[in-house]
């Protein structure tokens, strides 16, 4: 491939994660018999937003602490890592050696693999660290929303999903993947 072409794509890869700073990356919808037609979160980058106040109202019942975007450190340092990833990317976009390319992969590997994990570690601290003090309480049961798909807590479904800029995302990394196999494959010969 050329080096032309391995170009290209690397800047698709930074264009589409440039993208998750403006964009949401994470959907989880909330649907209560209180609130039939459903409630909404959205996680981006840098922000919180949806139907934070209802949720929080539907969490205390439970004994959930509110969620409180000022108290979530992520959302200021995350959008400084993606800018730091980005500048990786820029180093491997003028200069598409493996190295370069390498260090591109492994910033965001370890990046994406981190905010996962963050993200499941909050919500296990959300859902499994409930006040004694909740209005309703079932002994042994835990309110932790999936990390990915779907789940029904007492009479509460919530769905987790990629929103579009966590697409955009992993579009990217496989855009990424793609060309340190194409490098790699180059020097195998």
């Amino acid at each position: 491939m050329s080096n032309k072409m391995i170009r290209i794509i690397l800047l698709g890869s930074m264009i589409l994660l440039g993208l998750t700073m403006v964009l949401p990356l994470w959907d989880i919808a909330i649907f209560a018999p209180q609130y039939p037609e459903g409630l909404s979160l959205q996680i981006w980058l840098s922000k919180i937003s949806g139907d934070l106040n209802n949720i929080n109202i539907l969490n205390h019942y439970v004994g959930m602490k509110a969620i409180t975007p000022s108290d979530i450190p992520e959302l200021v340092y995350f959008p400084k890592l993606i800018m730091g990833i980005l500048a990786v990317g820029a180093l491997a976009l003028a200069w598409p050696h493996i190295l370069s390319v390498g260090l591109y992969f492994l910033s965001f590997a370890a990046f994406s693999l981190f905010a996962l994990y963050d993200f499941w570690k909050w919500e296990y601290d959300y859902g499994h660290n409930l006040s004694p003090d909740a209005p309703i309480k079932v002994p042994g049961m835990s309110y932790q929303p999936p990390l990915f798909g779907s789940e029904t807590l007492l009479n509460i479904s919530i769905y987790s999903y990629p929103a579009v800029g966590g697409w955009l995302m992993m579009v990217s990394f496989l855009a990424v993947t793609y060309i340190l196999y194409v490098k790699a494959r180059e020097l195998g010969r």
